[in-house]
C-alpha cells in the first residue's frame, strides 16, 4: 500500500512516513527514520514532548538511526497488533526496531503500567552502528529543561516545575547539550532498550521487556479478534478499528479527531489546525462503525462520554461543538511560535471553532443514541429528559444560519448539511420515542421534521444544477451533501438524490478525490488550496454503492486505499500529487473507511437489506 521509501533523509520524508503507537492515554508517531518526532505527554491533548515533525530543528526527537546513510527501510505493524517494527538493512545487518507503550492487560490494571514508550533494538543478521538521540522539548518547546545521570538512566527535569521525565537503558547513555547520546555497535543477537515515561516502574520494564511485550502484543492480538467482521477488506478494517483504538481514551471513554495539531492543509503551509479534541460531529460515525464491528463496550463507554456533555449542555439544549477528552470545553485557540516561527500560515493550539454554531452537531448526537437504543441498550429516564431538550432546542432553532460542518471562518449561513442533520435530530428522536414509548411532544416534532423536508427540497435544490446545494440559492455544490441517502432522508435512487450524485461526481471529483465544495478561494475566507477530502472519498464510494452503482463505488473505494500510507493510516486531506495534507492520522477518514467497506460487502454479496 502507498510509498515505500527506503533512503529518505529525515526532512525528506513525507508527513505520513510515520506509524502511530500509543497507550489510550497518549500517543506518538515513529518516522521510517526510527525518530519519535511527534509525541504529546501525558496525554494525547498535553503538550508536545517531541514535534520534530513541526519543527526539525527546535521541535525535539527521540531516533534510533543507523549510521549507514543509504540503509532500506521497511515499517510494519506486527500482526493485529500495534506493535511497530521498523527495519533497517544494509549490506552487512538487518536490525529491527519495535516501538511501543505497555498496556494493562487483564491481569494488571490501567494504574500498574506506566505512561511510557518501550524501545527494542535487536540486531538479527550481521553487524550495524547505530546512533542514538534522545532531546526532549518540554510544553511545546516553550520551557527548558535540565538532564542528570540517575542509576541506569537520565531524568529530564523541566525548568517550569512540571514533573520529570525518564529515560532508562540497558546501554550507557551520554549527557549531551541536556539530550541523550548513545552509540549501538550490534552484532547478530545483540539486543538493545529504551524506556522513556514518568511514574515508577520503568526501570521494571526494561528489565522484563521481552515479557511486556509479549502481554502487549497479547492485549492487541485479543481486542483483534473481538472484530466480528469477516468482509473482504478485513486488513484495512482492522487497521481502522485499531487506530481509532489508539485515538480514543481509557480513561474518559471519548475519541480524539487526530493526535496532531498544526500539519497544513493546503501546500502552501497555510491551514494549521488542532485536532486533539473530541467533535461531537464524529461521534455519531464512532459509535456506528464500533457497533457494527463488534465493539459494544467501546461504543458504550462513547455513549456515556456523550450522554454527560448532553446532561451538562446549557439549560436549553445548546451543546458545544467540540470537547477536551476529560469533556472540559476544548482549549482558546493560541498561536505557537516556539515551534516553525518563520513558515507560512501560523501554527495553533486550541481550536477557536469551539465557540462556533454547528446545528448539524446534535444530529450526530441523536443518530447515536438512536444506534445505540438500537443495538445496545435503551435510554435511561434521565438521559431521555435531556435528549428531550436538544430536540426541542433544535425544534427552535434550525432556521438560523451557522458556520457548519466545514467550519467556515468567514460568517454563518444557511446551510444544507446542517439542515439534514437537524431533520436527522427530529427524526431519530420520533423514532426512539415510538419504539419505547417515551415521552414527548409529538405533533410538535412530526410538525418540524416535515417542515424541515419541504425547506430542503425547496429551499435548497437548484433546478438548473439537478442538484441539492450547499446554501439557498447558490450554485455551489457541497460533498457534505452525500450524507443524505446515508441519513435516510431521501431515497439512493430518487432522481433528485441521482442528479445531486452526478452533480458531485463531475464537479468536485478529482479521480478519487473528492473536495469538499465547488473551489473558490472567498468561499470559506481562508488562504491555499486545500486536497481532495478523505472522507468525503468514502462517503462517495458508499453512496455510489447505495444507488446501485457497485462496481463504480468499489472502484472509488480500492483506488482510495492506494492513498493510505505504508501502514495503512489515512491523512485528512490528499492533494492531487498524492501528498498527504491536514492532520494525521485522522480519525473521521477511518470511520467512513469502515462504514463505505460495509456497504460494499453487502451489496458486493447481494445481501438485500430493506431501506428503512
Amino acid at each position: 500500500m502507498g510509498h515505500h521509501p527506503g533512503q529518505i533523509p529525515h526532512a525528506a520524508l513525507p508527513v505520513d512516513g510515520r506509524g502511530m503507537i500509543g497507550n489510550m492515554k497518549t500517543a506518538a508517531l515513529v518516522s521510517l527514520c526510527g525518530a519519535i518526532d511527534f509525541m504529546c505527554f501525558p496525554r494525547i491533548d498535553s503538550p508536545t514532548l517531541f514535534a520534530a515533525l513541526l519543527d526539525p530543528e527546535r521541535g525535539g526527537a527521540f531516533s534510533i538511526t543507523p549510521r549507514e546513510p543509504h540503509a532500506n527501510v521497511k515499517q510494519m505493524y506486527l500482526p493485529e497488533t500495534n506493535v511497530l517494527l521498523t527495519r533497517f538493512m544494509t549490506g552487512d545487518g538487518v536490525c529491527e526496531l519495535l516501538d511501543l507503550m505497555p498496556v494493562a492487560s487483564d491481569t494488571n490494571r490501567a494504574g500498574d503500567v506506566p505512561n511510557c514508550v518501550l524501545r527494542i533494538v535487536r540486531l538479527v543478521y550481521g553487524r550495524m552502528t547505530l546512533d542514538v538521540r534522545c532531546d526532549p522539548r518540554f510544553d511545546y518547546a516553550r520551557a527548558k529543561h535540565t538532564a542528570r545521570a540517575v542509576a541506569k538512566g537520565v531524568e529530564f527535569v523541566p525548568a517550569d516545575g512540571a514533573p520529570p521525565l525518564r529515560l532508562f537503558a540497558n546501554v550507557p547513555l551520554a549527557i549531551e547539550d541536556e539530550g541523550v547520546r548513545a552509540t549501538l555497535d550490534l552484532v547478530q543477537g545483540d539486543c538493545a532498550c529504551f524506556v522513556l515515561g514518568e511514574g515508577d516502574g520503568l526501570a521494571d520494564i526494561g528489565a522484563n521487556h521481552d515479557a511486556i511485550l509479549e502481554q502487549t502484543i497479547g492485549y492487541w492480538k485479543a481486542w483483534s479478534s473481538r472484530s466480528t467482521y469477516r468482509g473482504r477488506y478485513r486488513e484495512v478494517v482492522l487497521r481502522s478499528a485499531l487506530t481509532l483504538k489508539l485515538l480514543s481514551s481509557e480513561e474518559f471513554g471519548a475519541i480524539v479527531a487526530a493526535p496532531t495539531f498544526g500539519l497544513p492543509e493546503t501546500q502552501d503551509g497555510s491551514r494549521r489546525w488542532d485536532y486533539r479534541f473530541t467533535w461531537i460531529r464524529d461521534a455519531a460515525f464512532s459509535v456506528y462503525a464500533l457497533l457494527r464491528l463488534g465493539y459494544t463496550g467501546e461504543a458504550e463507554r462513547f455513549m456515556k462520554w456523550i450522554a454527560e456533555r448532553s446532561r451538562d449542555c446549557s439549560a436549553h439544549g445548546q451543546l458545544r461543538v467540540m470537547y477536551s477528552v476529560d469533556g472540559a470545553d476544548a482549549l482558546a485557540e493560541a498561536e505557537l511560535t516556539s515551534l516553525v516561527g518563520e513558515v507560512p500560515g501560523r501554527v495553533v493550539v486550541g481550536n477557536e471553532a469551539r465557540e462556533q454554531i454547528q446545528l448539524d452537531v446534535y444530529g450526530a448526537l441523536l443518530d447515536s443514541v438512536y444506534l445505540y437504543n438500537k443495538y445496545g441498550a435503551a435510554i435511561s429516564y434521565d438521559g431521555w429528559r435531556h435528549v428531550t431538550r436538544t430536540v426541542d432546542y433544535v425544534v427552535e432553532h434550525w432556521r438560523e444560519a451557522d458556520n457548519g460542518i466545514w467550519e467556515f471562518r468567514n460568517g454563518t449561513r444557511a446551510l444544507l448539511h446542517s439542515r439534514l442533520m437537524c431533520w436527522v435530530t427530529v427524526d431519530r428522536a420520533l423514532r426512539l420515542a415510538e419504539k419505547r414509548s417515551l415521552p414527548a411532544p409529538l405533533a410538535s416534532w412530526f410538525s418540524t421534521r416535515d417542515e424541515i423536508h419541504r425547506d430542503i427540497h425547496e429551499q435548497f435544490w437548484n433546478d438548473d444544477l439537478q442538484s441539492f446545494v450547499q446554501t439557498p440559492g447558490s450554485a455551489t455544490l457541497d460533498a457534505a451533501a452525500l450524507m443524505m441517502p446515508l441519513v435516510r432522508f431521501i431515497g439512493p435512487k430518487d432522481p433528485r438524490w441521482i442528479g445531486t450524485l452526478d452533480a458531485i461526481g463531475r464537479e468536485l471529483r478529482v479521480d478519487p478525490l473528492i473536495f469538499r465544495y465547488t473551489r473558490g478561494s472567498t468561499l470559506d475566507g481562508l488562504p491555499g488550496m486545500e486536497g481532495g477530502f478523505s472522507a468525503c472519498s468514502f462517503w462517495y464510494a458508499e453512496a455510489l454503492a447505495h444507488a446501485g452503482r457497485v462496481d463504480e463505488g468499489r472502484l472509488v473505494f480500492e483506488k482510495m486505499l492506494a492513498y493510505a500510507n505504508h501502514v495503512g493510516l489515512f491523512s485528512e486531506e490528499v492533494a492531487t500529487n498524492g501528498q498527504a495534507l491536514g492532520n494525521f492520522p485522522q480519525a473521521l477518514t477511518h470511520l467512513a473507511l469502515i462504514s463505505a467497506a460495509y456497504q460494499l460487502d453487502r451489496d458486493l454479496d447481494r445481501v438485500h437489506v430493506p431501506w428503512t
